[in-house]
């Protein structure tokens, strides 16, 4: 595995690639340093895409993915939306419905699934508040930064995949309400205020900060420090994270998920935190532990699988392997995955995990 500042320059070198396009335009640079990709439909021409990695996504999961994705396109309302329970105008709901789109090599205007995705970028488009806060107020949950959080994930990674130079404004303006927005301990909390931050939508707000500035937007050096700091504060000294450092508490296994991929967003990849924080995850393989966890099972997952992709071979081998055994009996025969938050989410959220090795999305990949 690379060491953090090789890893550092990496991104860095990717990262000026993109700012010094010149005449290709942000979104034309960012598809020339990520080349390579490969969608969904063209695994089968590479097994195991993730270059080298060892992946072994099966000849199921692929087909598991297929109906997955099937099914989100088939339960689009006109509007964008997603159908599925009472979050299916939900902004989050629809970007990360439009991410497990992406994921399988469709773009607006290119692929299979470009007119869905057409249909949930103007949903959340229309959402956008002159403030760049990205929200629908009927339609919000307890803590309306996380869909800020998704909906500026979404729009950076169609930006940087695609060759809609319209969106950089508006994307702009959410990157610049999350960095105003930033709190004195460094975090996010769930309105767009400066008056506390826990650590899970903190994190949010880091994956959205990460995918812009790899789409070639500017994101203050000093945000991502503070935002970084935070997390390593919330760390516990058995390697899990705490929600909150007004409220410390046990580690949990969903957001010690996050709190790994956060740091490792920040260019942070080989460190004592890292590596207590992996130790911790690596007691939470999939199907080994009952419970502690199972109530966000998708979020932790979502965030896991991401953690164990950069951890290394050994490691993404084996996390891999357990979640697939976990994820491809729970799908239901219309291809979708049910939550209580809806079957929108989480449809969009096993295929998020299940799509990790393909490696399409900028955020993934690395």
């Amino acid at each position: 595995m690379r060491r953090e500042p090789e890893l550092r320059r990496a991104w860095l070198a990717r990262s000026l690639a993109i700012a010094a396009a010149g005449a290709m335009g942000a979104a034309g640079a960012a598809r020339a340093a990520c080349a390579g990709w490969l969608g969904l439909h063209q695994v089968g021409a590479r097994e195991n895409a993730g270059a080298g990695t060892g992946s072994r996504m099966r000849a199921e999961t692929r087909e598991a993915i297929k109906r997955g994705l099937a099914y989100l396109a088939r339960v689009q309302n006109n509007d964008g939306t997603f159908a599925g329970g009472s979050m299916s105008r939900n902004v989050a709901v629809c970007s990360l419905a439009g991410l497990a789109l992406l994921s399988s090599g469709s773009v607006p205007g290119r692929g299979p699934y470009s007119s869905v995705l057409k249909r949930a970028l103007a949903f959340v488009l229309d959402c956008a508040q002159p403030s760049g806060f990205i929200h629908l107020p009927a339609a919000a949950s307890h803590g309306p930064m996380y869909e800020h959080g998704f909906a500026a994930l979404f729009l950076a990674e169609v930006y940087g995949m695609s060759d809609r130079s319209d969106l950089r404004e508006r994307l702009e303006i959410a990157i610049k309400l999350i960095v105003d927005k930033q709190n004195q301990e460094g975090g996010w909390r769930y309105q767009p205020e400066r008056r506390d931050a826990d650590l899970s939508v903190t994190i949010c707000q880091i994956m959205a900060l990460r995918a812009a500035r790899n789409a070639g937007l500017h994101v203050p050096a000093e945000t991502i420090d503070r935002c970084v700091e935070y997390v390593k504060r919330c760390q516990n000294p058995d390697g899990g994270f705490n929600y909150m450092l007004s409220m410390p508490g046990q580690s949990r296994f969903p957001r010690s998920a996050a709190g790994v991929v956060a740091l490792q967003s920040a260019g942070i990849y080989d460190s004592e935190e890292i590596r207590n924080g992996l130790n911790y995850l690596r007691q939470h393989l999939p199907g080994k532990t009952r419970g502690e966890g199972d109530e966000y099972f998708f979020y932790g997952q979502y965030y896991a699988v991401q953690a164990m992709w950069h951890a290394g071979e050994t490691d993404w081998n084996e996390w891999y392997a357990a979640i697939q055994d976990q994820l491809l009996p729970r799908q239901r025969p219309d291809g979708q995955w049910f939550d209580a938050i809806s079957s929108a989410y989480g449809t969009a959220m096993a295929c998020l995990i299940l799509q990790t090795p393909i490696s399409a999305l900028p955020i993934f990949q690395r």
